[in-house]
């Protein structure tokens, strides 16, 4: 069963339905996770997601701020809403996609808390509510690691550029929230947690310079390329071989009023897991 995921920090859903519409219609996903809409449930536009081809739609919103939601144009069931560092905040949304086998394929849409400006626990609370919640996720997923039957895949804004290759300068940016070697650490252990794959490195090589994310501040994004990969597609083992394709859609960065995050693609084969 060959289907198609995308992963996509929007940064406003209802500012850019226009950017949901054109992607779609240059990619057709067959799903496509959302981070950042920034609305609640009963604002998310539902009915436009809808035109577009996603029959299927499950959202976790928030007034104002972050919030989750996944479009489907397969039958999906919400599986798990998860709040790894008691804040309430919604920033997790798990579902099932039905008819793909006899084992649940579960997919988990994730949103990393950003952590401010200061790598300080105590000057900037947003830091550690930030390793906070990549211990959460440490502890849930570590928990589960026994199931070894069990074919997941979590997407999302995980908020750390990992390697040195992910971000534009790794001696400049050791001390910026995102490249700081404690969330490194953390970020690590999350991964190591469940022996999640990291399938986009899998696909491209960790020695080339690869980013999702340019801020808005750079008046020529292209000409000065400081950018981080800040989003990521991971896997459990089982479904190590299922990843066939990546695709790290940049030009997205030039449409209309976009996002300062990329659409990430990947192309699925779960008959090989």
């Amino acid at each position: 069963m060959k289907i198609r995921i995308a992963t996509w920090n929007i940064n406003s859903v209802r500012l850019r339905v226009p950017l949901v519409k054109k992607f779609c219609q240059k990619f057709n996903p067959d799903i496509l996770c959302l981070q950042e809409i920034k609305c609640t449930d009963d604002q998310f536009p539902l009915s436009a997601m809808r035109k577009i081809g996603f029959e299927h739609v499950q959202v976790r919103g928030q007034k104002a701020y972050h919030g989750v939601a996944t479009l489907s144009r397969l039958p999906i069931s919400r599986s798990d809403v998860l709040d790894f560092n008691g804040t309430d905040e919604a920033r997790h949304l798990a579902v099932q996609v039905e008819g793909t086998g006899d084992t649940p394929f579960v997919l988990h849409n994730v949103y990393v808390p950003a952590g401010g400006d200061e790598p300080d626990v105590e000057k900037n609370p947003k830091f550690g509510q930030k390793l906070d919640y990549l211990q959460g996720m440490t502890k849930h997923f570590k928990n589960k690691r026994n199931k070894s039957k069990s074919r997941m895949m979590l997407v999302g804004d995980l908020n750390v550029a990992p390697l040195e290759t992910d971000v534009w300068s790794h001696k400049q940016l050791l001390k910026v929230v995102s490249h700081t070697p404690v969330e490194v650490d953390h970020f690590t252990k999350a991964q190591t947690a469940h022996n999640w794959i990291d399938a986009v490195r899998e696909h491209i090589p960790p020695e080339e310079k690869l980013y999702t994310w340019w801020s808005y501040r750079a008046r020529d994004w292209r000409a000065s390329n400081r950018g981080r990969r800040l989003d990521h597609v991971w896997v459990t083992p089982t479904l190590g071989d299922v990843v066939k394709k990546i695709q790290i859609i940049d030009d997205a960065r030039d449409w209309e009023k976009p996002s300062d995050h990329i659409p990430v693609i990947a192309d699925i084969d779960l008959s090989e897991g």
